[in-house]
């Protein structure tokens, strides 16, 4: 008997099997990971494309007036959800309390409704998956802070942003709003327990002035296909730190009151800025931390005004409502996109 013949041909039919069972075996190591997105993206995109599945939304916050890059955006949702038939969900994002107002939310309504939007889920027809208003919805957060906390996976910070920005390795992340947390206050070790140091209510008490912040995976990349922006990957610990998820007000922030909202709302897709790429990675390790299947994600280029200046609520010219007193169209508007 041949065996070196036949070592020979059990050499080739595991290479064959290898092949045909691992389809990225011969892509460069480098490349194998984003193809298995691109290809779990393209399934996604073939299951949620059925008649009815696709959910997106407008989350507007009530703290100014809109202005034409919102609309932009928001459109952008709009027509997402149109094409594939889908629905669209207003939800009031209105936990700032600092600077919500109730005539925002008046002028949020009417200048939408102005501009052609028309939903079929929100504050002001209800749906089966509200309230439609952050406000409202203090449950569903706390459910899910109380199993990050059960699990370790968040601990009780007591730095101020100033004492961040100060902190001598403290560099800034490409999120520009939200300097890279150094670790002042993070435990060494796993963590486990600290969800038994502070309640709830004490969390957000004056006394205790803390916040509470989910502890990232150091170096570990974070990955996700963008549907209009392809391949994006996040370094933990890099281009982001640990961050809050519970303030000392006692009000969720702004990354998990989205996650959770967008998870127990059921959205299949979450149309936004491009500035909030890097929140997209923060989110998506709250998902896998409260085991969740993420939506997919589609983020728009910004609007800038005539000086390369991106638009913000303090852009007053460019909001609808000035627009609108103006006396320009919102079909002349994006005609002008």
């Amino acid at each position: 008997m041949n065996l070196s013949w036949q070592a020979e041909t059990l050499d080739q039919t595991s290479f064959l099997a290898r092949r045909t069972i691992n389809p990225y075996y011969n892509l460069p190591p480098e490349q194998r990971a984003t193809q298995r997105l691109v290809d779990q993206f393209n399934a996604d995109e073939r299951l949620w494309n059925q008649p009815g599945a696709y959910r997106g939304r407008l989350a507007p916050s009530p703290t100014g007036y809109l202005h034409l890059g919102h609309a932009r955006t928001f459109w952008i949702a709009q027509e997402r959800a149109r094409a594939k038939g889908g629905t669209l969900v207003l939800r009031n994002e209105d936990l700032d309390s600092t600077r919500y107002r109730m005539d925002f939310v008046d002028a949020m309504m009417e200048d939408l409704k102005w501009f052609g939007f028309e939903w079929q889920e929100g504050p002001d027809c209800g749906g089966p998956f509200g309230p439609y208003a952050q406000s409202e919805r203090r449950r569903f957060y706390g459910a899910a802070m109380e199993r990050l906390r059960a699990a370790g996976l968040v601990y009780p910070c007591t730095c101020s942003r100033k004492d961040i920005l100060v902190a001598a390795r403290a560099p800034h992340a490409e999120d520009e709003r939200e300097p890279i947390y150094p670790g002042t206050c993070r435990p060494k070790g796993a963590g486990r327990g600290l969800a038994h140091e502070f309640t709830e209510t004490e969390a957000g008490s004056p006394a205790a002035r803390v916040n509470w912040r989910f502890r990232v995976p150091e170096g570990e990349t974070i990955s996700f296909i963008d549907g209009n922006l392809g391949a994006q990957h996040f370094v933990a610990g890099k281009d982001f730190g640990d961050f809050v998820v519970w303030r000392q007000a006692d009000v969720p922030s702004y990354q998990l009151a989205c996650a959770v909202d967008d998870a127990t709302m059921q959205m299949t897709e979450v149309v936004r800025g491009a500035d909030l790429l890097p929140s997209t990675a923060r989110q998506i390790l709250l998902y896998r931390a409260l085991g969740w299947t993420p939506p997919r994600f589609y983020h728009c280029p910004l609007m800038t005004d005539a000086a390369g200046v991106r638009l913000a609520k303090r852009h007053d010219a460019l909001s609808l409502r000035r627009l609108r007193e103006s006396g320009k169209t919102p079909a002349g508007l994006r005609a002008g996109w």
